[in-house]
């Protein structure tokens, strides 16, 4: 396993100045994100690669996820969704990304009037991003998302049911935090094992997403690290805490050197 750090906590910064975070964060593996006020263009991406260069950094990256509805109902704002999405995934082939991490999207109004097509309009828009991440040759994973929104896919039994109707590969970043806000961490880890192939960590209360520090939330971190263990994973644990880095990358450390 190893250890990496989300810009999420530098998300408020602009992008240069943020730039010296990355650098000072603790960690050489860095997940970045694709949106707000780090929206990646030309520019910023060939300033990142020289940065990867000079100080042997290795990325993944967050798709943009404010406003990304991938079962938005009405058809040309999707197709502009998608299309963003799109252009999030060739940068992520420029800077040639260990990840590329998205979100599912999420019921409307207009599902009372149409069950059932959220996820059929999700699904295939999933499919969509899926082949064309591979066109890319990138590795792209479809993250667990919170409650208590109006998200498609936040359950373990939401997966399943996507595993069962899908007709491609398709691997998933399991959000520890999200998990923990439906109490099945656990079950996650065990259920669907063959298909977690990168993690994101924040703690909380077990009410609503805070990102806290790790240590600071009801998450049980040496039990979730051990499930880890247990199902040999082997790919990266990226830190998704606001505050704390730092504190969070040295426990997530010391839970690590026992055995």
């Amino acid at each position: 396993m190893e250890l990496a750090v989300s810009t999420l906590f530098c998300l408020d910064k602009p992008f240069d100045d943020a730039l010296a975070d990355m650098l000072l964060s603790g960690s050489r593996c860095i997940e970045l994100i694709d949106d707000g006020l780090h929206r990646l263009n030309r520019l910023r991406v060939e300033r990142l690669l020289e940065m990867k260069a000079s100080y042997g950094l290795r990325y993944a990256l967050h798709a943009p996820f404010s406003d990304m509805n991938l079962a938005a109902w009405d058809d040309g704002l999707r197709e502009a969704i998608l299309r963003r999405l799109e252009a999030s995934i060739r940068w992520a082939s420029s800077l040639e990304v260990e990840a590329f991490v998205f979100h599912p999207g999420w019921m409307t109004a207009l599902e009372h009037f149409n069950p059932g097509s959220s996820w059929r309009r999700n699904l295939n828009s999933i499919r969509r991003l899926i082949r064309y991440a591979q066109e890319y040759g990138v590795p792209a994973y479809l993250e667990n998302v919170p409650e208590p929104h109006p998200f498609l896919l936040k359950s373990v039994e939401d997966f399943e049911r996507l595993y069962d109707e899908i007709d491609f590969d398709l691997r998933m970043t399991l959000d520890v935090a999200h998990a923990h806000l439906r109490g099945e961490t656990l079950e996650f880890i065990k259920r669907l094992s063959y298909h977690i192939g990168h993690v994101h960590v924040s703690d909380n209360m077990g009410e609503r997403d805070d990102h806290l520090q790790l240590g600071l939330g009801t998450i049980d971190w040496e039990e979730v690290i051990e499930a880890l263990r247990e199902i040999e994973y082997r790919g990266w644990i990226v830190i998704e805490s606001i505050e704390g880095i730092g504190e969070s990358l040295e426990l997530l450390r010391s839970l690590l050197a026992r055995r």
